[in-house]
Parts: C-alpha cells; structure tokens; sequence
C-alpha cells in the first residue's frame, strides 16, 4: 500500500486555442509543449486555486477507484498570453493565471452524457455515486452531469465543485461527518442500487497512505492564498483529515444515499 506514489506531469502551455464558455469559469482548450491538447482550467477563474485542488484531488482518487478520467497534468502559463488575447474578458483572466494552472488531456470527439440516452450499468452508477458522497460533489446533475462518452466508455470530468468544505475551512471536522443531502439530484442515483457492496471496496481501497499520497500533489503555492494562517503543510494535513474522517465515517453519507434512492424508485 505504501507504494502508490501518484505523479502528475507538468506541462507548458504553447497556444491558448478557444475557450469553453460553459459555467462561469471559462476553461480553455490549448495546446502545450507536448503536442497534446488539454482542457485548461484556469487558478485566476471563479473560485482560484481551491477549484483546481477539487478538480485535481477528486480526479486523482476516482483514478485509483478505478473510474475513468482523462490523464491531469500541471499546466505553467506564459504571462505574454495576457498581452496577445483581443478578448478582454479572457485578457483579464489568461494575466490572473499566470503561472501553474491544471489541466485534462482534451478527449477528442468525444460527447455529454445525456441521460435520456445513456446509460451507466448499476454498479458503475454505485462506484460513481459513492464517490461523489465521499467528495460532497454537488456537480453531477440532470443539468450538468459532467461526464463525456468517448470509445463507448464513461469517463469523469470537473471535479472543482467538490470539497466545498474548504471553502468555509474552519468547520471540517463538523463537515466530514456529515450526510451528503444533495445526492437526491445525482443524475445516477437511481441505478445505484449497489452502494453497500461498493462501500466494503471503496473504503478498503482509499488507505490513509494512498489518500495522502494524493493530497501530497497540491502544489505549496495553491495552499498558499493566505486566507488562513495555516502554512501549506497544515493545510494539506487537513484535506487528508477530512478525507480519511470521510471515509471512516462512510456508513453515513450511504444511508442518505440510499435513502434518497428510495424516495424516488
């Protein structure tokens, strides 16, 4: 178990190719050094570095469940960026992102998951399900599922809406424990009828060392926002507290959940 050491490449972003205008934070498709296309998501967009922490600890550990989600890698922006867009809108943003950004390899063809034509099996349903409990993720909805269909497979996008206890921070121990009501709008809530078998694996799986094997990803300088006196490394102690409290405390969000499922089977 004290194996698993998760890395991310860094790449340099070569050319800003057209934004994405879903949601209110603009993320971009680009191209980096690598030859690659990525989506960019941007540390000066919306909620700054704690969306790109979300975004890259709940990717991370959806790998390692096993779940599939397009390779993150870090993505250092070039400040002359800012001064070549005719977009002042993006102008404004590509200057207050300068420097490391996060990114998803850009999954070519690939289409929205749309519930009134997909389907996802129960136990991926559950697998997904369970996961977004784990990482309170409220943004896996009928509306916005965030997941794409590519190769007949599904693959997970845009965690940056979970962990929103961080975003009032002092209060997650009160916020580890609690049940994930927002689970009633899952747009697979209702094909997740295996959560308890799930919830045996998931909680095995997710180690102390492998859920701070993950955290130990976040770049210092995205602890580093000065909202809290807490140095990076406090901070980082306190996302793997909050998981692994999480976690052992899992029976709680699979009952909500399963209640939930109840309310409308």
């Amino acid at each position: 178990m004290n194996e698993y050491q998760p890395q991310l490449r860094t790449v340099h972003v070569t050319r800003y190719v057209t934004p994405l205008r879903e949601g209110g934070s603009l993320p971009a498709i680009a191209e980096a050094d690598d030859g690659f296309l990525y989506v960019l998501k941007f540390r000066g967009a919306g909620q700054g570095v704690k969306s790109l922490i979300a975004d890259l600890v709940g990717g991370e550990i959806a790998r390692l469940l096993g779940l599939k989600v397009p390779e993150i890698v870090f993505a250092q922006l070039n400040e002359a960026f800012g001064r070549t867009e005719p977009d002042e809108e993006i102008q404004d943003l590509l200057k207050a992102s300068t420097g490391l950004n996060l990114a998803l390899h850009y999954l070519s063809g690939a289409i929205s998951f749309d519930p009134a034509v997909d389907t996802a099996d129960e136990d991926l349903a559950s697998r997904i399900v369970w996961l977004d409990c784990l990482l309170t993720n409220v943004d896996r909805t009928v509306r916005n599922t965030n997941m794409l269909v590519w190769h007949k497979e599904l693959w997970l996008i845009d965690h940056g809406a979970a962990l929103y206890f961080h975003h009032t921070w002092h209060n997650w121990k009160e916020q580890a424990a609690k049940p994930f009501v927002q689970v009633k709008d899952h747009v697979l809530l209702k094909q997740a009828s295996k959560l308890e078998e799930i919830n045996t694996v998931y909680s095995a799986l997710l180690t102390p060392e492998r859920i701070s094997a993950i955290v130990h990803l976040i770049p210092d300088e995205w602890l580093a926002d000065g909202s809290t006196g807490e140095t990076p490394a406090e901070r980082r102690q306190v996302y793997i507290s909050f998981l692994t409290a999480r976690i052992a405390a899992a029976a709680i969000f699979v009952k909500e959940a399963q209640h939930a499922r109840q309310a409308i089977i």
